[in-house]
């Protein structure tokens, strides 16, 4: 009975010291998470430099213009028509995928 006791006792110490040898898998992969949180903030940090540059040079060659095509004629027609018809404006812009000012713009002028 002691010798069972002696060796289990033993091959818990055996035990033990193995385990403090052992490689650590999660530090490992903390190391791991670590760099790539670093990289992921490194890049983060370059695509905002970039954005601030090309803004910069945008703000330096003057305020862009969008020119938005015309209204084409179909389009107008079919407003107008609605409108006539007694069709609250707020449905007219969501039938013809027009703006709210655009479609106002079309039934002034008409």
């Amino acid at each position: 009975m002691t010798y069972l006791f002696i060796g289990l006792v033993s091959f818990s110490i055996l035990l033990l010291v193995i385990s403090f040898f052992q490689r650590d898998r999660y530090r490992d992969i903390e190391k791991d998470m670590e760099e790539l949180s670093m990289n992921v903030l490194q890049e983060h940090y370059k695509l905002k430099k970039r954005i601030s540059v090309l803004e910069e040079e945008l703000m330096l060659d003057g305020e862009i213009t969008f020119q938005k095509n015309p209204v084409n004629e179909i389009l107008k027609n079919q407003v107008i028509s609605l409108y006539k018809q007694g069709v609250n404006v707020d449905q007219i812009t969501k039938q013809s995928a027009l703006s709210k000012q655009e479609v106002l713009s079309v039934i002034k002028n008409s």
